[in-house]
């Protein structure tokens, strides 16, 4: 997972260069995030619910720290246009909304499967 250690906290000194990791690392754990959650639902068709929560809980963390990522670049922000806004932060931003969507439709179809069984 993306270190969010590594995060520049104020806008003005993010770098081009360092923006970039930035949004890679919200493209990353977001994908990640989309995974692991599709992964728990093929588990969960196959009745294996145990595996199917701890991948959803994975799929949790890596959806915390795109969004911490997130939270750090709407913080440094302030709401002044200090983030220089480019297609692939738009882009990323994409990929943690619906990685956060599918996420949720997951645990819901999951809850059902187990409901089934």
């Amino acid at each position: 997972m993306f270190d969010l250690e590594n995060v520049v906290a104020e806008a003005e000194e993010v770098a081009e260069n360092d923006l970039e990791e930035v949004v890679m690392g919200l493209i990353i754990n977001s994908g990640q995030a989309r995974s692991l959650a599709y992964a728990a639902l093929k588990k969960a068709k196959q009745g294996d619910f145990a595996s199917a929560q701890e991948m959803m809980a994975q799929s949790r963390t890596a959806l915390n720290e795109a969004h911490l990522v997130q939270t750090k670049l709407i913080e440094s922000d302030q709401g002044e246009g200090k983030m220089k806004v480019s297609l692939v932060l738009v882009h990323a931003q994409d990929h943690l909304m619906t990685s956060m969507l599918a996420r949720e439709l997951v645990a819901e179809l999951i809850e059902l499967h187990e409901k089934m069984q």
